[in-house]
């Protein structure tokens, strides 16, 4: 009897073993478009005049920052993060694309986020839940007790937060992105201490895989809690802009101050605080 031939080994390198993490984290999470212009329209609304100066804190590859000073003439921003390798990353990739004008307005800077010294910002933002870094009170309590140091007399501090029913469940979502598959997995969460563990993967038409390519090693705050933490840290009031819903009962983008929110298996808000 014959053999029937075995299949040819694929030759080259996989889609995975091509990508950019980086790259596709961008694509896949950020938006940062809608967010700088979040900032500026919350900022007004709040304070009356139009911001400058702006301090990314977790900036990872300063994709914010970057946008920031694109779209001011007048906007100055600081892109702070503890990873070098990752400030280097972003100073490749995206501060290249830059004019020198703005490239001159944006400073990568390499510190811890609690003892960073820049000029006051007029807005602080730690975004995609980053500061779920911090998973014991007293240190998130130090963060914002510096950054409430750090801010201009009439500044805000933007934070993102998201909860619901949906965020205390092991679980696997998957986006289809041009290109590839985005994975977000809820791999535990354990009630007594609020540890939070969550991955993204990255899936691709030749069925290739980036598997956690990005890990989090959280605390599940909760919106109570840090208001609570905010206030001790010694900011005047805090506000929490609830993302809205389309006819079809589906997130859309778009965020609008409440006093109280819905209880939704899942939600995303903002939580402004002002000094």
């Amino acid at each position: 009897m014959s053999r029937k031939k075995s299949k040819s080994r694929r030759e080259g390198p996989t889609l995975a073993e091509q990508a950019d993490p980086h790259i596709l984290y961008e694509q896949s999470v950020q938006n940062v478009e809608a967010e700088v212009e979040f900032l500026e329209m919350a900022f007004y609304q709040l304070r009356r005049r139009k911001p400058v100066v702006f301090r990314e804190d977790f900036c990872g590859t300063a994709a914010a920052a970057c946008r920031w000073v694109e779209v001011n003439q007048r906007h100055h921003a600081f892109a702070v993060d503890i990873d070098a390798d990752v400030l280097e990353w972003g100073r490749q990739h995206n501060l290249s694309k830059l004019t020198s004008s703005q490239k001159n307005r944006l400073e990568l800077v390499c510190a811890d986020v609690r003892s960073v010294k820049t000029a006051a910002p007029d807005i602080v933002g730690a975004f995609n839940f980053s500061y779920w870094y911090f998973k014991e009170r007293r240190v998130l309590l130090d963060y914002f007790r510096a950054v409430h140091g750090a801010l201009a007399e009439d500044g805000l501090f933007f934070l993102d937060v998201f909860g619901g029913s949906e965020a205390y469940t092991e679980c696997r979502e998957k986006t289809k992105n041009k290109g590839f598959t985005y994975v977000w997995e809820q791999k535990s969460y354990e009630p007594i201490s609020g540890a939070y563990r969550c991955y993204i993967h990255f899936k691709f038409p030749d069925g290739s895989r980036l598997k956690r390519a990005f890990t989090y090693d959280w605390r599940l705050w909760s919106l109570p809690e840090l208001r609570d933490i905010l206030s001790e840290a010694g900011f005047a009031a805090s506000h929490v802009y609830w993302e809205g819903e389309d006819d079809e009962g589906e997130p859309n983008g778009e965020y609008k101050r409440v006093n109280k929110g819905d209880n939704d298996p899942a939600w995303i808000a903002y939580l402004v605080a002002e000094k």
